[in-house]
């Protein structure tokens, strides 16, 4: 077999050995014509990575790593012109003989990619749809029925699964990964709880023995309404690994999506080797992944000295930790400095340079002339409830200040939070929640739902992640390690005001014009930045994070509009949002003023949903507001009304 040069010995200590693979059954596959090595139970992503393939490519001339959460959308070599095809590279198992590529992206050609380093895939990313999801623009086909739909596996959907199932309805439990469990484990146990992996394998063993409970595995939801959910949906047919957009239809949802991790923000905090503190866990525990012998940490949030413990016990070499909060307290941090591990607090990267050979970083901080380097540079920036699917139905949300992330706020018809994207921090509490949430569907008496919390005098709450200017000569910031890869906007330049202009806020202005939708976590980089105020920052998710609507339970989405403009007109993730004949119009508001791209169009200054919108501006030009309209919209000679710092009538010329 060929090396795998990250792959950590089976015997590694502390479950770093991979429990998802199989070390007695080797294959090789190849990806982009490269062979790559790995074991039955890799993912394709687990596989290239363990052979030493840690980066995507290049975004404004910068490399990007290669991680769990930006990874590109793969095929079949012999389908690869077919979007209802294409696979998840991080969830896409493995397989023996198989030829893989690479969907997004341009990749470099001729000597170049001949000579190109063993690492990367060599994708060139500038482009603003270079990692789309193609299967979230084809139809779906039927899927399973049930009383109730939980989204996400971890111990709160687990056990939300098991109290639908107690009450007498019918279960579908589905998980984006292949496996169940969620990610409690790099958080520890409180004491008198069980270990994080008691509690898993015990949940687990009673959700594949309730009859009740249809459990789906590497199922992505990424779009719903009330009572319908679409989802991709990976499975093995005749040896075959497919992908299959599917609708599954439950009067009552709950989503139990966990928490996002935020990405630090300073130059270079995407390069190759720089990794989430989540992923590396994951990758250790499930595939025994790990590259290199050292690493250097920088975190906002305790569980990240967790990790580095379990590393250490793996045998990697922790340099230094940088905490963010100025003299934090807690448990991991009393037994790491037993360790004998040097900590730096009040400390974050200044930036971060990748070595021209060798893979290794060098880590500059304000506190020291002399840059720190290591192979690695383990980065955590605090924890977001994920609220993408919360956002995509309708549901609303605000900046807590206390806790200093964006929380759930309100309710949904038939759609409930659980767990830690309902704002729960123990695991004791997203356990609890489960079936708080079953009683809240159920219109049951609610009991209280126990969420311990070390008092912060022993354990220090998550600090912001840290902030540092940009650097003209570092690599880029970027406000989050997803597929996003939006970058630290520039302060905008000055410009005159004039009278009918208003003055519009410059960072919420600068997001706006992203080419992309925004992630909840780049709504949260955006308030730590002072981008976004707070106030506004709920607002901003709910309109700006991405939206795949459902419109009725018998409507595919459609593949793309009529071809009747440019492709560019139009990014992809709007492609069907409104109808398969929206349209482009200009808006004509009755006085001079310009709209912030991404402000939603309306039927009417009552209607104020996401949901409801039927139009989206996209630019501003010299003739005026450019709009994309459904066609039903723009066939009433009626004004329209749009939701931008304020509510504007507007009419509707055709362009």
């Amino acid at each position: 077999m060929r090396s795998q040069p990250n792959r950590l010995p089976e015997t590694a200590p502390k479950g770093f050995g991979g429990a998802a693979i199989d070390r007695q059954k080797p294959l090789r596959f190849r990806l982009d014509g490269r062979i790559i090595s790995g074991f039955a139970g890799d993912t394709v992503l687990s596989a290239a990575l363990a052979s030493g393939v840690d980066t995507l490519g290049t975004h404004r001339s910068s490399p990007i790593g290669l991680t769990l959460r930006a990874a590109p959308a793969i095929s079949h070599a012999s389908l690869a012109s077919d979007p209802q095809r294409a696979l998840p590279m991080a969830r896409t198992p493995a397989q023996d003989g198989a030829e893989f590529v690479t969907l997004a992206g341009k990749h470099r050609g001729g000597l170049a990619r001949l000579f190109q380093p063993g690492r990367t895939l060599g994708m060139v990313l500038d482009d603003q749809h270079a990692l789309d999801r193609p299967w979230r623009a084809v139809g779906a086909s039927d899927g399973p029925n049930a009383d109730l739909l939980v989204v996400g596996a971890g111990v709160a959907g687990m056990a939300a699964a098991l109290a639908g199932a107690r009450a007498g309805l019918s279960v579908i439990l589905a998980e984006a990964n292949p496996h169940l469990g969620g990610h409690s484990g790099l958080f520890g146990t409180l004491d008198g709880e069980d270990s994080p992996e008691e509690s898993v394998a015990r949940l687990a063993a009673e959700v594949g023995a309730s009859p009740a409970i249809t459990v789906l595995p590497s199922t992505q939801v990424f779009s719903l309404r009330t009572g319908l959910a679409r989802a991709h949906r990976i499975e093995t047919q005749s040896g075959a690994v497919q992908g299959r957009v599917i609708d599954i239809r439950a009067p009552r949802i709950i989503l139990a999506t966990g928490s996002l991790e935020r990405l630090p923000v300073f130059p270079g905090n995407r390069l190759p080797g720089v990794v989430a503190t989540l992923d590396a866990y994951e990758l250790a525990t499930r595939y025994g992944v790990w590259a290199g012998q050292s690493a250097l940490v920088a975190t906002s949030s305790s569980p990240a000295y967790r990790l580095a413990m379990l590393a250490s016990d793996a045998g990697i070499a922790i340099g230094r930790i940088f905490d963010s909060r100025p003299g934090p307290a807690s448990r991991f941090i009393e037994f790491s400095r037993a360790y004998g591990m040097v900590q730096s607090t009040d400390a974050v990267p200044e930036r971060a340079v990748l070595a021209r050979a060798g893979g290794t970083l060098a880590v500059h901080t304000r506190r020291s002339e002399t840059p720190h380097s290591a192979e690695r540079l383990l980065v955590c920036g605090g924890w977001q409830p994920d609220l993408t699917l919360w956002h995509v139905a309708g549901g609303a949300s605000h900046w807590h200040q206390g806790h200093a992330r964006l929380e759930a706020l309100g309710t949904l018809d038939a759609i409930v939070l659980a767990g830690s994207a309902a704002g729960y921090f123990s695991r004791r509490g997203c356990i609890q929640s489960g079936s708080d949430a079953i009683d809240h569907l159920l219109g049951r008496e609610r009991r209280r739902v126990d969420d311990p919390r070390i008092d912060p005098l022993y354990e220090t709450p998550d600090g912001t992640p840290g902030v540092t200017d940009d650097d003209a000569e570092a690599a880029p910031s970027y406000l989050d390690g997803g597929d996003s890869l939006l970058l630290r906007p520039a302060p905008p330049r000055r410009r005159m005001s004039l009278p009918f202009r208003p003055r519009r806020q410059a960072g919420v202005f600068a997001l706006s014009e992203a080419a992309h939708p925004l992630a909840v976590c780049d709504v949260a980089a955006g308030v730590d930045l002072g981008l976004i105020p707070p106030e506004a920052a709920g607002i901003v998710a709910q309109e700006r994070v991405a939206l795949v609507p459902l419109s009725s339970a018998e409507e595919a989405v459609a593949p793309e509009l009529p071809d009747t403009r440019p492709d560019t007109d139009v990014p992809n993730y709007l492609r069907g949002r409104f109808g398969p004949d929206a349209r482009l119009v200009r808006l004509r508001p009755g006085e001079p003023r310009s709209f912030d791209p991404g402000a939603l169009v309306y039927r009417s200054s009552d209607l104020g949903t996401p949901t409801d919108a039927v139009g989206v501006v996209l630019r501003e030009t010299p003739e005026g507001t450019v709009a994309l309209i459904s066609a039903a919209a723009s066939a009433i000679a009626l004004p329209v009304t749009v939701r931008d710092k304020g509510v504007v009538q507007a009419r509707i010329e055709p362009i």
